[in-house]
């Protein structure tokens, strides 16, 4: 799959919105798709490289109770789990299997891994393939026939989405930081969209996020099943050490 060029976009493409009742579509139409669950399990091939030539694959199992708790099981070769973690709406418990430790990170820990300024919420959203940071502050939009561009800008981020204009599904979002010093943006590609349980979700990502370094992940979703009940397991082992 290719990944959407956005070297060239230019958010600002008309006028300010000025009618509520094109603000009101476009938002409409952005959350349409909005995938809600009470539970979701997902097996992930996942891909990470960034700019030092560093990269690494694995397969994740994630399981998450909504608003609640998620559990991330990561496999490498041969199928032996490496890492599991827990983590809650405040918390980030790691368990590393290779060197029998545990550790306990506040949940801005999430943010080191993804270099975004990540809450339990985010992450979640990001999972199951929702919109994250995009604000009800609508400024601009290009409709191109096939695909309409939609720009929001909220606290954080400026954000581009682009929708498919008969499905309404999106296909691409650009984030770029508000604060110009930063210069951070990321780019989410979508697609592979497929009905699971009367959900249109994506079963192919691509996340690229870029500041004075640059992370590309990619997500292949390999099964999904919503809203069946799921246990949690993370028991540690006595022989663990605190780290």
């Amino acid at each position: 799959m290719s990944k959407v060029d956005t070297t060239s976009v230019k958010p600002a493409v008309k006028p300010e919105i000025d009618s509520a009742a094109i603000k009101a579509d476009l938002l409409s139409r952005i959350e349409s798709h909005h995938i809600d669950f009470d539970w979701f399990l997902g097996k992930i091939k996942v891909d990470f490289s960034d700019n030092t030539g560093k990269d690494a694959s694995a397969t994740a199992f994630v399981r998450i109770r909504k608003d609640s708790v998620m559990w991330i099981s990561m496999t490498g070769l041969l199928n032996i789990e490496g890492y599991r973690a827990l983590i809650t709406q405040d918390s980030v418990f790691v368990m590393d299997k290779q060197k029998n430790t545990i550790s306990r990170r506040s949940v801005s820990y999430l943010q080191e891994i993804i270099k975004l300024p990540v809450d339990f919420k985010v992450l979640q959203d990001l999972i199951v393939g929702n919109p994250v940071y995009f604000p009800d502050n609508i400024v601009s939009f290009k409709n191109n026939g096939n695909t309409v561009m939609v720009l929001g800008i909220g606290e954080f981020f400026k954000h581009l989405v682009t929708l498919d204009t008969t499905s309404n599904l999106i296909m691409h979002s650009k984030l770029d930081d508000v604060d110009d010093m930063r210069n951070r943006t990321c780019d989410i590609t979508l697609g592979n969209y497929s009905n699971i349980q009367n959900r249109q979700f994506s079963s192919y990502r691509e996340i690229t996020v870029t500041e004075k370094s640059k992370l590309d992940i990619r997500l292949d979703f390999k099964q999904v099943v919503f809203d069946q009940p799921l246990s949690f397991p993370f028991n540690i082992p006595k022989n663990f050490t605190s780290k």
